[in-house]
């Protein structure tokens, strides 16, 4: 008998415990120092007319020149080294969006989908039906191979298209990286 009243009295324990941790969180409503400020009541009661503001919803990119930087990627009248240049500008955009995170990290499927507005700010410096961007989700290169990402630190990636032959690691090899990180060891 001992041993149900202590299960019952550690379930309700439990269970108090969770109502005051949500309680005091906010979750359900807005945290006390939102800067939420609830709609203005109607000017006499009954009055429905009265306008109620709703925030402003999120305009999403729709248009190539909602993606500047990307708008020449892959471009037939450019080259493989302005792609990769074009793809550094778009880390760089990151970069100063997420200056607390540094690089997307992960494989090219995690970074291209960072780029395209999978994060915690839903921002999308790439729109997701890019030409550059693969049925699997992939950056790819002017030949439809997908770039490799190599971090080298945080704040530092190199970038590599396997070229016309489709291969990584032979001569025709396209690989960027800015002259202030040339320096750093590579891994």
């Amino acid at each position: 008998m001992n041993r149900q009243l202590l299960t019952v009295l550690s379930v309700l324990a439990l269970a108090l415990l969770a109502w005051w941790f949500f309680a005091r969180s906010g979750a359900g409503g807005p945290a006390p120092d939102s800067g939420y400020l609830p709609a203005p009541a109607p000017d006499e009661p009954g009055d429905v007319s009265a306008p109620i503001s709703l925030p402003a919803a999120r305009a999403l990119p729709t248009a190539d020149a909602d993606f500047p930087l990307a708008a020449e990627l892959n471009a037939p009248d450019s080259t493989a080294v302005r792609d990769l240049d074009l793809v550094s500008q778009i880390l760089d955009a990151w970069r100063s969006n997420f200056p607390r995170e540094g690089n997307p990290v992960g494989q090219n499927v995690e970074i291209t989908a960072a780029l395209t507005g999978r994060n915690l700010l839903d921002l999308a410096l790439l729109p997701r039906t890019h030409r550059a961007i693969n049925s699997r989700g992939e950056l790819c290169d002017r030949w439809g191979t997908p770039l490799h990402f190599h971090q080298l630190s945080g704040e530092h990636m190199e970038l590599r298209s396997a070229g016309p032959d489709r291969d990584f690691g032979t001569a025709d090899d396209v690989r960027w990286m800015p002259a202030d990180e040339a320096d750093l060891p590579l891994r």
